[in-house]
């Protein structure tokens, strides 16, 4: 009879030791590290199987023609050489696939063929699946949920990294400031604020950046892509926090608060210019006659009488 149960999808367990492994499906845990690519893997196993890579080891060897393989599938598929069994193997790196599907989509990784298109922004892929991943982006669908506080994840990889929260699992530690993070990628991420490192460069302008998404986002300005679209209106936009601040024209939401009068506002910019009111602050200086505004663009209308520029 099952004495251990897992308590997040109550799958049961004749031993601890299972149930601990079985554990690094939700957590995301990957404690086992390779020396060689710093690769982690949640599974000894997983990473002996990896590490082949790297050695050139080939422990399979089979029977029939002494052929010799470094995964126990791959040799499984080559034995249908042999008994009649139909295989597929790629042309360009002769690695052996169960099926035709699978033949083509590995090839995709030679020829660069993108065949997937997102309907919304037209961006390509090389698989369905990523193209439907993809998709959330624009649709907003979540359809992976915790199942402690219910909270929902467009991506089954962020609902893992979440559930470290319920467990109480923060293995990586920053060695500066020794904050503690869910995963390694998050950690290098946060590293760079220390070492100020900018490793992704943009390649119309090579302006530098911290991480990937940055780059992406910042390369919007140059694609013009707005892949977020307002479901009431239609109107797109090349960032989602601008969406969001975009919906409130609808949704008639004002979420800032000014803390003197207590005005709401549907942005925080609005909110911190309101305030200036209070605090008379004018952070605006003419650079000609030196006069402060509390407003750019009261500035730019002041200017005008320096330039001769005649008033719109």
């Amino acid at each position: 009879m099952a004495e251990f149960k897992c308590t997040v999808c109550h799958k049961q367990f004749l031993k601890s030791g299972p149930l601990r492994l079985h554990m690094r499906i939700h957590t995301g845990e990957r404690r086992f590290e390779c020396t060689v690519c710093n690769k982690l893997f949640s599974q000894r196993g997983n990473l002996q199987t990896h590490l082949r890579i790297h050695t050139g080891e080939k422990p399979f060897e089979c029977t029939v023609c002494q052929k010799v393989f470094s995964h126990a599938c791959n040799l499984r598929t080559h034995l249908g050489i042999h008994t009649g069994e139909r295989s597929f193997e790629c042309t360009v790196c002769h690695r052996i696939f169960p099926s035709s599907s699978a033949l083509r989509t590995h090839l995709r990784t030679h020829t660069g063929e993108k065949p997937f298109e997102c309907s919304v922004c037209h961006k390509m892929f090389s698989q369905d699946a990523n193209l439907r991943n993809h998709l959330r982006t624009h649709t907003g669908e979540k359809p992976f949920k915790c199942t402690v506080c219910n909270k929902l994840f467009s991506h089954r990889g962020n609902l893992q990294i979440h559930l470290r929260i319920h467990t109480g699992e923060r293995s990586f530690e920053c060695t500066v400031c020794h904050r503690m993070f869910p995963s390694s990628s998050v950690l290098r991420t946060h590293l760079r604020t220390h070492t100020g490192e900018k490793p992704f460069e943009c390649s119309v302008c090579h302006k530098m950046f911290s991480q990937d998404a940055h780059l992406r986002t910042h390369l919007r300005i140059h694609t013009e892509e707005k892949p977020f679209e307002c479901t009431v209106c239609n109107k797109l936009f090349s960032q989602r926090g601008n969406l969001q601040t975009h919906l409130r024209t609808h949704t008639r939401e004002k979420p800032f608060e000014c803390t003197v009068c207590h005005r709401m506002f549907s942005q925080d910019a609005h909110m911190r210019m309101h305030l200036r009111t209070h605090t008379g602050e004018k952070p605006f200086e003419c650079m000609v006659c030196n006069k402060p505004f509390s407003r750019r663009g009261h500035l730019q209308r002041h200017s005008q009488i320096h330039t001769g520029e005649k008033p719109l």
